[in-house]
């Protein structure tokens, strides 16, 4: 989900020192364990400052916008609180070295002129050119948004007529194949299911890639008409039965495909992988303590952080002003971090910075939605048939919790036509893993186990029939 560790890297702009142009591009490498990240920074001079753009091509991300930055005494603080990004770095004689923040994470990043090459990973599972199938570049609008959201439509054939499933992404700036610390799992299951006889359209996240919009202002129910705009546009297509189109959505995705199944009779099913199926405040509660206890983190400090997380998330579940909510949170904050601020402040960085860096998260329009959207409203109104899958070791979206909720849901709702799959020793991205923690999804060469794979697809063909 979007608090995390495996969200797409967008974050900053420059100042300046006296004498120095710092217009241009800026090159630096994350050093995330067993994957590490190319981020490229451009920057143009304004009238009153800087303004600059990131690339992550690693994850297929382009001309990622900054939000805020301040440069003083040689200290370059950056703000990207869409994603809730934070940098600080120092100027050192050719370049920055500074400290990257990410969900309470946080990693060194320096940035030089120098270009870095492209990082070589091994990922088995990539499917490469040529398939043994039909693949066209497409485009679609959405009209209401203003925005043309661009992907590739993979068919069994060129001519024919076909099912088709349309892939949702995860929370965070996704392209075309969801790529991810170096994996493209939309790329090996849009492969798998088009050998098998079924189409799929996957597209670039508005404000990704080749699609355009701002990404950073929307929300689920943003991305939901988006995914309308697919539906409508493949019903122009005389390759597509029209009868036969389905969603499948990973993550966050698997939040929005009931948003569109239930207000769309023409979904002819839903595929729900690894999709939240409680309010998002509860999940994200239970998230991070999971993960905080599989990176080893104490006891009482893993007791201390989950209670101001539910305060927080308190708060925002109860508040109606946004202005009045920063205010709020700030206040609380700066109290808790009276005392022991050094259990929860991430190293190298200012309480004052680490305040500022959480409220901005907190209060984005995509986290305030997330906290209070409950997914039952959704489930509840879905009649068409549903699998939902997950991860026994998921540490992101908790199964036991989620696929029983989900259950649930549908059956309140009247609807029977429920398959549920927990799957043992997976984590959230369906990969064979050993503690389901973030911090292997690099390091492990799978990409999406068979196993997933084949239960997926065979559910999916036994509703194409």
């Amino acid at each position: 989900m979007k608090n995390t560790l495996v969200g797409i890297i967008a974050f900053l702009i420059m100042g300046t020192m006296t004498g120095q142009d710092i217009t241009g591009d800026w090159n630096g490498l994350l050093d995330i364990p067993g994957s590490p990240l190319r981020l490229i920074v451009h920057i143009e001079k304004t009238d009153d400052g800087y303004k600059a753009t990131l690339d992550s091509p690693d994850q297929g991300a382009y001309g990622l916008a900054v939000n805020t930055t301040s440069f003083e005494e040689g200290t370059l603080s950056l703000n990207a609180t869409d994603l809730g990004i934070q940098y600080s770095g120092q100027w050192k004689e050719d370049g920055f070295k500074g400290i990257f923040t990410q969900g309470g994470g946080s990693l060194p990043l320096n940035l030089s002129r120098e270009a870095i090459e492209k990082i070589k990973r091994n990922r088995p599972q990539e499917p490469k050119a040529p398939y043994p199938y039909y693949s066209e570049e497409v485009s679609f609008t959405n009209a209401s948004a203003n925005v043309v959201l661009a992907g590739t439509l993979s068919l069994p054939k060129k001519e024919g007529t076909f099912p088709v499933v349309i892939l949702i992404s995860g929370s965070g700036p996704q392209d075309r194949n969801e790529e991810l610390l170096g994996h493209k799992p939309f790329l090996v299951l849009s492969d798998y299911l088009t050998r098998k006889g079924i189409g799929v359209l996957r597209y670039d996240d508005r404000g990704v890639a080749a699609s355009t919009g701002d990404f950073g202002a929307a929300t689920s129910a943003d991305f939901a008409s988006d995914v309308q705009s697919a539906i409508k546009y493949l019903k122009t297509r005389s390759d597509i039965d029209v009868s036969k189109i389905g969603l499948a959505g990973h993550s966050e995705g698997g939040l929005i495909a009931p948003m569109v199944a239930a207000e769309n009779d023409e979904v002819a099913f839903i595929a729900l992988l690894a999709g939240p199926g409680i309010r998002g405040d509860e999940i994200l509660k239970k998230q991070g303590a999971l993960i905080e206890r599989a990176s080893g983190k104490p006891e009482n400090e893993i007791e201390r952080t989950s209670e101001i997380r539910k305060r927080i998330f308190d708060m925002v579940i109860q508040s109606k002003d946004s202005e009045v909510l920063k205010n709020d949170i700030t206040s609380f904050l700066q109290e808790v971090l009276k005392h022991k601020p050094e259990e929860v402040v991430v190293p190298g960085m200012s309480v004052e910075k680490f305040i500022d860096s959480q409220v901005s998260q907190v209060v984005s329009p995509w986290m305030l939605y997330f906290i209070k959207y409950d997914p039952a409203v959704s489930l509840e109104k879905v009649s068409c048939p549903v699998l939902a899958v997950n991860g026994e070791m998921d540490l992101q979206v908790p199964s036991k919790e989620n696929l029983s909720a989900i259950e649930n849901a549908l059956k309140k709702g009247g609807n029977t036509n429920v398959t549920i799959v927990e799957f043992p020793g997976l984590n959230h991205l369906f990969q064979e893993t050993e503690t389901g923690a973030p911090s292997e999804y690099a390091t492990i060469e799978e990409t999406f186990s068979p196993v997933a794979l084949e239960t997926i697809t065979s559910w999916i063909l036994d509703q194409t029939k």
